[in-house]
């Protein structure tokens, strides 16, 4: 029985979600793959079942990850102007760094594919902190009172653009465009002017 290698399967990972960026998943064959990744065909399946349990791997990790970086620094008792401030510049720090998760992420989610992961319980560890945080600022009157489905787009819909925006500016504005943090937390401000309540 051939062992595992971590090293291989994080090559694998890895030209994985390039290829996925840069061709679509139709793009991804197991074959190029391998190729890519500088294995044999036979070594991927050592690690994932067939190609969806690949991609559906693929999504786990790098949502996992995500969602780590994005509480580093959180505390669902924070006041929610501060709490908002971490969870946004976390996450807009950790895009800038991983731009290939970020459109990673955004092909998979707005896809059929999201429907094939099952079981999944992690991400769990990010909506159970920031519906605790939500309760919280409402407890404490400071936003309105949402049903938590309305609180997240509202929240944090802003964002992703902004991150868009600062990936692939030519794509989306036609011309060279930098998100500061400066600008980032401005458009916080505004967001969070919205929800306050009263």
């Amino acid at each position: 029985m051939r062992t595992k290698d971590a090293s291989k399967e994080q090559a694998i990972r890895e030209e994985a979600l390039e290829m996925i960026v840069q061709e679509g998943f139709k793009g991804l064959s197991m074959q190029k793959l391998a190729k890519k990744a500088n294995v044999s065909p036979a070594t991927i399946y050592l690690y994932f079942e067939n190609r969806q349990d690949l991609l559906n791997q693929l999504f786990m990790g790098v949502q996992q990850k995500v969602i780590e970086a994005s509480l580093v620094g959180f505390d669902p008792e924070m006041p929610f102007e501060e709490g908002m401030k971490v969870l946004w510049l976390n996450r807009f720090r950790y895009f800038k760094e991983h731009p290939a998760e970020f459109f990673f992420l955004e092909q998979f989610v707005n896809s059929p594919l999201l429907s094939c992961v099952n079981n999944w319980d992690k991400k769990k560890n990010l909506v159970n902190p920031l519906q605790k945080f939500a309760e919280n600022a409402v407890a404490r009157n400071e936003i309105e009172e949402l049903p938590f489905e309305l609180y997240w787009p509202i929240g944090f819909s802003p964002l992703y653009q902004l991150i868009k925006y600062e990936l692939h500016p030519v794509l989306y504005l036609g011309k060279h465009f930098e998100i500061s943090e400066e600008k980032l937390l401005k458009a916080l401000q505004i967001v969070l002017k919205g929800m306050k309540k009263g």
